[in-house]
């Protein structure tokens, strides 16, 4: 039997082995390969990072204050970060239950569930910080 150090292959889930800074290399890498597989492959990603582009150029028109583009970014990372965790839970669920599974379904209506909510909570951000201002440039 040949022996390979962990470092030589390939396929490695994680760098723990590469020591400190290659581990961190690594992990950044992973972590980006993942976010770019979700842009890739994920419809609503691509349409969630078309709405940042348009709150950002909306939040620069209206002049916002830093706490409202604090709160903007952080709304918008967090609805990215939850459609990643989305695809993978989608992916682990279909590795593990290739064919219909009613939990496999539950698993993945809870994981879009998380999705609306967090898209429902962007809205009503959205709406306190540009609704006031839609208001105004509307009646002037």
């Amino acid at each position: 039997m040949i022996m390979h150090s962990s470092r030589s292959r390939q396929g490695a889930l994680n760098g723990r082995d590469l020591g400190f800074w290659a581990g961190r290399w690594f992990s950044f890498k992973a972590a980006l390969n993942g976010t770019l597989h979700t842009i890739r492959t994920q419809p609503n990603a691509r349409i969630e990072l078309a709405a940042l582009v348009l709150v950002a150029l909306a939040a620069g028109f209206f002049r916002v204050s830093p706490l409202e583009w604090a709160v903007l970014g952080l709304t918008i990372f967090v609805v990215l970060a939850l459609e990643c965790v989305n695809t993978a839970i989608e992916a682990v669920v279909d590795l593990v239950s290739p064919a219909y599974h009613p939990l496999a379904g539950v698993a993945k209506d809870a994981a879009a569930g998380a999705m609306v909510f967090a898209v429902i909570a962007s809205l009503c951000v959205a709406a306190a910080i540009f609704g006031p201002r839609l208001w105004t440039l509307l009646l002037t």
